[in-house]
């Protein structure tokens, strides 16, 4: 016997609902599990680019953007002074930019900024052209810096330094700067890099020469170094990994030479601003290593 009309359409309706809750679902959800798909990562991150770009297409505010209107409640907050020390720390596949702040010595997290736009994939950048986000330790001062660039405000990271060039690397004009776009720059839409410049520039201004900039693919967990185990670039994120855990274990910035292709890490001294330049100038003990 047919199926009433209506209860036929009611079937329907909810097989369709079914199939556009578990659509939304799947969407709400897909950071979590796209990752673990072949060539996941990279699938994730044109994910997340797809979304910031369309969010700030829409003038819309970056997922987890820290209160842009209330910056002096925030330093209140915090403990710490417009124009004191800052480091900055940026992981790639998090789409984050860590701006820290100088207090009592050392150095604490003041400020996480979502990242709009960056280029390229995980890992560092190789020639001029190949639109590929560096890896690695930089250092900014007041001559790195634009107050009249075409993305609103920048600064220069500095790339290629002397790693960089000991590796054959080449490129130029490698930023972080406002806007939405990238070809090998890090991009934080000119609301945050408004706020980002204020302390960049109080701080050069206040007597820091020079800051410095930590660039990973990644956050260097046990976990999430295991996962690349097997990739090309796993021997050098080891050799960033040395730096970014002498700088967490006690927020000193880590001093930083370049001997034999390779970044040579040593603890910072307590209170050290982190404004040391970084040569390939080796000790002895450093150069038979």
């Amino acid at each position: 016997m047919q199926q009433p009309r209506k209860r036929r359409e009611l079937k329907i309706f909810l097989f369709v609902a079914a199939l556009f809750a578990a659509g939304i679902a799947a969407f709400a959800t897909m950071p979590s599990w796209l990752p673990k798909l072949p060539d996941g990562d990279r699938a994730l991150i044109a994910y997340e680019r797809s979304q910031r770009l369309t969010r700030w297409s829409l003038g819309l505010p970056m997922p987890g953007e820290p209160d842009l209107t209330n910056l002096p409640k925030r330093l209140a907050e915090a403990g710490v002074k417009e124009g004191a020390p800052i480091l900055v720390r940026i992981f790639k596949s998090e789409f984050e930019l860590e701006l820290w702040m100088q207090r009592d010595g050392a150095f604490h997290r003041f400020a996480t900024y979502p990242i709009c736009r960056w280029s390229g994939r995980i890992g560092p950048k190789h020639r001029e052209g190949d639109v590929q986000a560096p890896e690695g330790f930089y250092t900014v001062d007041q001559t790195a810096l634009n107050p009249n660039s075409r993305w609103f405000r920048s600064f220069n990271l500095g790339y290629p330094n002397a790693f960089d060039r000991s590796h054959g690397r080449t490129g130029s004009f490698i930023m972080v700067h406002g806007g939405c776009a990238s070809i090998g720059c890090f991009a934080m839409t000119n609301a945050q890099m408004q706020e980002i410049w204020q302390l960049v520039t109080a701080a050069l201004q206040g007597g820091q020469k020079r800051f410095q900039v930590q660039v990973y693919p990644f956050r260097m967990s046990e976990k999430t170094m295991a996962r690349y185990a097997g990739n090309p670039n796993i021997a050098f994120w080891k050799n960033l990994k040395e730096g970014n855990d002498l700088f967490t274990a006690d927020g000193q910035p880590p001093k930083v030479r370049v001997c034999n292709g390779a970044y040579r890490f040593a603890p910072g001294e307590a209170g050290s601003t982190g404004d040391d330049s970084i040569d390939d100038k080796c000790t002895a003990e450093q150069a038979k290593s």
